[in-house]
C-alpha cells in the first residue's frame, strides 16, 4: 500500500514549523508494525510539503493514521492550509516504481 500525501500551509512562516514537525514524526515510523518505505518531500519555495510511505498493507496505513501523535499534529494543522492525499496498491515494491508514481501525482496539481 502506497500513500503520498501533499499539504500546503496557508502562510510561508508556518513551513518551517511543519517541516520540523514532520522530520520530528518519522523518527519513530520505522518501529511502526507493517511500515516499509518512507520518504519526505518539500518544496518550500511553493510552500509545499508531504510524505511518500509504502506499507504492507491498508491495515497498517490506517494503524499509523491513527496513532495518537498523529492525530494530534492533524489537529494542530487542519486549519492552516489543505491537504490533498492519494493511495494504491502496488503489485510489489519497487522504488523506482513508487517514487515515479509519486511524483507523477505531485507534479500534475502543478499544472
Amino acid at each position: 500500500m502506497v500513500s503520498v500525501t501533499d499539504f500546503r500551509p496557508d502562510h510561508l512562516r508556518d513551513v518551517p514549523r511543519i517541516l520540523a514537525t514532520g522530520l520530528r514524526l518519522r523518527l519513530g515510523w520505522y518501529a511502526m508494525p507493517g511500515a516499509a518505505g518512507l520518504w519526505l518531500w518539500s518544496l518550500p519555495l511553493a510552500r509545499r510539503s508531504g510524505s511518500v510511505s509504502v506499507w504492507t498493507s491498508e491495515e497498517a496505513l490506517r494503524g499509523f493514521v491513527g496513532l495518537q501523535k498523529h492525530v494530534a499534529i492533524m489537529r494542530r494543522y487542519r486549519d492552516r492550509g489543505s491537504l490533498r492525499s492519494t493511495m494504491w496498491l502496488a503489485d510489489r515494491f519497487s522504488r523506482t516504481e513508487v517514487l515515479d508514481g509519486a511524483r507523477r501525482w505531485i507534479e500534475e496539481d502543478a499544472r
